[in-house]
């Protein structure tokens, strides 16, 4: 099997992070246009943005396998038939990928996923995943936390750490998954349920 991906080097390093098996043959592409001039069996956009433009580029490679990483934004706003996953900053080297389906080629990103000794785990087509709603949860109230200057962001980082046994803190977390991503999916939350709005300390420097 030959897939087109559109990547950086961080998100490369996570898809590659369980090994490949070597039926898989990979092209890296730098641009989504890029991925016109490739013949792969499926297409992978881990820079996916939610751009009418970039759609309809993604479009024209169907009935191939597209899968895009979009956490905030859902098939239903985005395209039906792709394949959605959730490929934020340190998630992707998971050997469990959340997933979303709703007239993708779900059997065939199985497949591909195996390639990389890796599983997807599907869900609903709903806003945030499950985990990405969690981790922006536990590091929103983080912030809450040092704006009432109830501790440092090393302390609360190291009791977060030692008390859930995650492998970050929630500002470590910050700046690995980026601001932007995490204000953006609590504000989009947040439209529905207050509980999900950003701390005025998170928002500090996040550009619309």
């Amino acid at each position: 099997m030959k897939i087109a991906v559109l990547t950086n080097e961080d998100l490369k390093a996570e898809l590659l992070s369980n090994g490949v098996q070597s039926e898989l043959e990979i092209v890296y592409v730098e641009s989504v246009n890029d991925f016109l001039k490739k013949d792969a069996d499926a297409y992978i956009d881990l820079l996916f943005e939610n751009e009418k433009q970039r759609i309809e580029v993604l479009q024209k490679l169907l009935p191939k396998t597209i899968i895009i990483n979009s956490v905030k934004d859902t098939l239903q706003e985005t395209y039906s038939s792709f394949i959605r996953i959730n490929a934020w900053p340190t998630f992707l080297k998971s050997s469990l990928i959340e997933a979303s389906v709703i007239e993708g080629k779900a059997e065939d990103a199985e497949k591909i996923f195996s390639f990389f000794n890796k599983k997807l785990e599907w869900l609903p087509d709903e806003i945030g995943f499950i985990t990405p709603r969690v981790i922006s949860m536990i590091i929103n109230e983080a912030f809450f936390s040092l704006e009432e200057k109830l501790s440092s962001k090393e302390e609360i980082d190291t009791a977060m750490k030692l008390g859930t046994n995650y492998p970050f803190g929630p500002f470590e977390w910050t700046e690995k998954i980026g601001k932007k991503n995490i204000v953006g999916l609590l504000k989009k939350l947040s439209r529905h349920q207050k509980r999900y709005e950003p701390a005025p300390l998170l928002l500090k420097g996040v550009s619309e």
